[in-house]
């Protein structure tokens, strides 16, 4: 199995492979340390969040030392293979952690907790709770459960619950960029998906809550925020007498007129719900970014209709050229699966076709690799070979690593608008923030300005991830 994701991690929304530790967040203390670690996609860091705010007001308090702490939760999707592997072989390490402290309470959060909660639970005894990404709110009552000497597990899924009334404590955070969560569930079917299992029906947040969330953020200092859902166009709110009806253009305006200051950005969209209103409400506010992650999966319709993305090569074609038409600077992302069931030599050459047509600023591209569950796993064989695989995505890797660079040159000269998130990962003599259309900038301090602020920064070099440069007045 191979697992790449290009660019560099800091434009990976995805945030594949990478851990989430807590810093240390203290309630009323119960004198119990809470330790939790997550990997995978934004909403799994949003969740995190929420449970961190849920046991807080049990009195827990976190801690970035696991082999210190009391209760252990890892928090993860099963999408890809090598998650479940890199999450089996942390929980060993728990495991083993708990021969030192023998009340020490592990536990498996979100998406991979229904799949695998027999194996996890019964079978490998890795764990002494499982829990659902709608049932956290049951986590106090679950790990009394644990402490009374029982195995715990609740996964059922719910039709109503958003987390809306529910504070999330930031995590990790730089105090400048946050994720508010607004829908929660997916109603897509994709044939290669499990979220719609794991993660259950479609149900959206009501607007008043998340522009609160957002302004209480912005009041607190933050300047960004990702709005996240599984397929953000799809949001729809109404009122009980249907008085009151929020789209997704609609939300995102009354999150834009928070404060211009504010600067928002939102993921995941999907193709087939991705609207001209919404597009031209983002060209309509500055603060809203010009960066749309469209995940394409494949270039050839045969192919789509065989994953049930419900959208056709020319389809998604027309979305492109909306894009490019209502904001001609609008950077776009995609997410692209090669060797998908009986895909072949020509229909990938399609999906290469795609790229070359679109020329993505960034791409997470995978394998395809088979999820028990899933519709495909049930109706088509995994039938291209391992080699073949590697082979096509070896192909479509290069070509976007030369159109990353391509899209990245091309603000060579050019003054942009960054956002100062803090210092540069490799040096503390530089800053480091992302640009509008979501591209990294690195560029030297200058002790007039500091992380929370924007400078105007004029680009001069790039690497195929990053722009270089410096702040001009």
């Amino acid at each position: 199995m191979i697992d790449l994701v290009i660019p560099d991690k800091a434009h990976d929304e995805s945030r594949q492979g990478e851990a989430l530790v807590l810093d240390p967040v203290v309630g009323k203390n119960n004198g119990r340390k809470l330790y939790i670690e997550s990997y995978g996609c934004a909403m799994n860091f949003s969740d995190s969040e929420i449970v961190a705010s849920i046991l807080s007001e049990q009195g827990f308090e976190t801690t970035s030392d696991y082999t210190s702490a009391d209760v252990i939760f890892i928090n993860t999707c099963s999408i890809r293979e090598n998650a479940e592997t890199r999450v089996r072989n942390r929980l060993k390490e728990f495991k083993a952690a708990k021969t030192s402290r023998p009340g020490m309470v592990v536990g498996v959060l979100g998406c991979m907790a229904e799949r695998l909660k027999a194996k996890f639970l019964e079978e490998e005894k890795l764990v002494d709770v499982v829990v659902g990404p709608d049932a956290y709110r049951d986590l106090p009552n679950l790990i009394d459960q644990v402490d009374s000497g029982q195995k715990a597990v609740n996964v059922l899924l719910s039709r109503e619950e958003t987390y809306a009334d529910i504070s999330p404590v930031r995590l990790n955070s730089n105090g400048i960029n946050a994720f508010v969560s607004i829908m929660r569930g997916c109603d897509n079917m994709c044939s290669f998906c499990v979220v719609p299992f794991t993660r259950g029906r479609e149900r959206s947040r009501d607007p008043f809550s998340i522009v609160q969330e957002a302004t209480d953020l912005f009041n607190s200092g933050y300047r960004e925020v990702t709005l996240l859902g599984q397929n953000v166009d799809s949001y729809k709110w109404q009122n009980d007498d249907e008085s009151q009806k929020v789209n997704f253009a609609n939300l995102l305006e009354r999150v834009a007129l928070i404060n211009p200051e504010l600067r928002i950005r939102f993921s995941t969209s999907h193709p087939k719900d991705i609207t001209d209103e919404v597009l031209y409400t983002m060209a309509k506010y500055d603060n809203i970014c010009k960066y749309i992650h469209l995940p394409v999966q494949s270039g050839n319709t045969r192919v789509l209709d065989l994953m049930n993305r419900t959208y056709t090569r020319d389809w998604y074609i027309n979305r492109i050229d909306a894009i490019r038409r209502i904001m001609p600077d609008c950077a776009i992302s995609t997410d692209i699966i090669t060797g998908f069931c009986t895909e072949t030599d020509e229909e990938h050459k399609e999906t290469v076709s795609m790229m070359e047509y679109v020329q993505y600023d960034f791409a997470y591209m995978f394998m395809y690799s088979e999820r028990p569950g899933t519709l495909a796993a049930k109706r088509y064989a995994d039938d291209i070979p391992e080699p073949v695989k590697a082979a096509r995505l070896t192909e479509i890797v290069a070509l976007q690593q030369k159109y990353s660079l391509v899209r990245l040159q091309a603000q060579i000269g050019k003054v942009q608008r960054v956002l100062i998130e803090g210092f540069s990962k490799k040096s503390k003599n530089d800053y480091a923030g992302r640009t509008d259309q979501n591209a990294m900038m690195v560029f030297p301090v200058d002790e007039r300005f500091k992380p929370g602020m924007y400078v105007n920064v004029i680009a001069e070099r790039s690497t195929s991830a990053t722009l270089m440069g410096h702040i001009i007045d």
